[in-house]
């Protein structure tokens, strides 16, 4: 298990405040050093803001990351991310446009309201700024730094999903932790084995875990968040999360019998005893697990599945790839189909999707990237909507009564 990222919230306003930005640095650096000195590989140290337009003028996003990229690189932040842009924003055409001053920069944008409600003009807001991303750089990297949120709240720290409430300064930290259940279901000899076995792991690391944030907490006065255990993988076997779940029993995740996997997983999870934040799920991303690019480039694994499994997993739709000549329209219902599961279930979810420049459904991807398998392009099969869904309203789901 590994710490993907020591996540730092805080609101160091624009023009950036130096103070402010120098003092979270040095508390993020000294975290670091504690998880490293009690054997936690630490992967990064990332910034997340309140949402940009509270503090960023629209004219002034495309200067703004490229300072925030340079000015918090310099107190050891890799990643920084900006915040989600509001359903009712007219200026989502900035996004791109900040997108190309760093790839330490993330953005995301918000397809439903405070109130529960679906934006059907965000929902194709956002899916213009997806089309529009993917011919920003080669391969499409830009969509990997950017995604949609559908009732997502603040102090997630997986990015691009991360934002921070106005306040003092606050952290959590997000895990790469899949290898705990591969080793659990690969080793158990029933279900209730395996489940009893990953809980025992998860509860060990993370009582080390609190440990260390709560005495960071104590030295700083800076609010420990918690953990997101969502399980993140790394694209190698022996971090797959669809092999974890194969090592229950599953001939390829994917086929039928995947759906009750993924359920078994959360389930476990939510048993799990430890102070949480963010997704605290099961993560599905195509392109970041060998495991599941394998299942995707063997035809066993849909667009459709994934959104399926969105409804017993904890993050959605993650960075899968999809032809080049993708359309917005084409991409809209998806969209709309993930914010309204999410509000009927009450639950977080994103969609982080990748039209790759001139590859075709079937075709494989041919990244050089250390944090891609490479996989086949997924099918849309999507159609552009007509009618009433064309319109610009919000659209009101209320969560399902148990």
């Amino acid at each position: 298990m590994k710490i993907r990222s020591i996540t730092i919230f805080c609101q160091p306003g624009f023009p950036v405040n130096r103070l402010l930005l120098q003092q979270v640095g040095i508390f993020a650096n000294h975290a670091r050093k504690l998880y490293q000195d009690s054997d936690f590989e630490v992967q990064s140290l990332r910034l997340a803001t309140p949402p940009f337009e509270h503090f960023i003028a629209p004219v002034d996003l495309p200067l703004a990351a490229q300072s925030y990229a340079i000015e918090a690189h310099a107190d050891g932040f890799e990643y920084v991310s900006l915040g989600p842009i509001s359903t009712n924003s007219n200026v989502w055409q900035a996004i791109p446009q900040a997108l190309s001053k760093s790839v330490r920069i993330f953005l995301s944008g918000n397809l439903t309201t405070s109130e529960g409600a679906v934006s059907l003009q965000a929902a194709r807001a956002c899916a213009e700024t997806i089309v529009r991303l993917s011919r920003l750089e080669k391969n499409g990297f830009a969509n990997l730094r950017f995604c949609a949120l559908a009732n997502v709240p603040a102090n997630t720290p997986f990015f691009p999903a991360a934002y921070a409430q106005p306040g003092r300064p606050s952290f959590a930290l997000a895990l790469e932790a899949a290898d705990l259940a591969l080793q659990a279901f690969s080793q158990a000899a029933t279900l209730e084995e395996a489940s009893a076995m990953l809980i025992a792991a998860i509860e060990q690391h993370a009582e080390q875990l609190e440990e260390i944030g709560y005495h960071l907490s104590e030295m700083y006065g800076y609010e420990f968040k918690g953990l997101d255990f969502t399980l993140a993988p790394f694209p190698s076997d022996a971090v797959s999360i669809g092999r974890a779940l194969e090592g229950l029993g599953l001939d390829s995740f994917g086929k039928p019998g995947s759906l009750f996997a993924s359920a078994f997983l959360t389930s476990t999870l939510d048993r799990a005893r430890f102070k949480r934040t963010g997704f605290n799920g099961l993560m599905l991303p195509v392109l970041e697990d060998s495991g599941l690019a394998q299942s995707a480039s063997n035809g066993n694994l849909s667009l459709r599945d994934l959104l399926l499994f969105s409804s017993v997993c904890g993050a959605g739709l993650d960075v899968i790839p999809l032809p080049g000549d993708t359309t917005a329209e084409e991409l809209t219902p998806i969209l709309l189909d993930l914010a309204a599961l999410s509000l009927r279930l009450n639950k977080a979810l994103t969609a982080r999707l990748m039209p790759i420049p001139g590859k075709k459904a079937g075709e494989l991807t041919n990244f050089d990237f250390a944090f891609f398998a490479n996989s086949r392009i997924l099918p849309v099969n999507s159609a552009p909507l007509h009618g009433k869904l064309t319109g610009d309203e919000d659209v009101k789901i209320s969560p399902r009564n148990l």
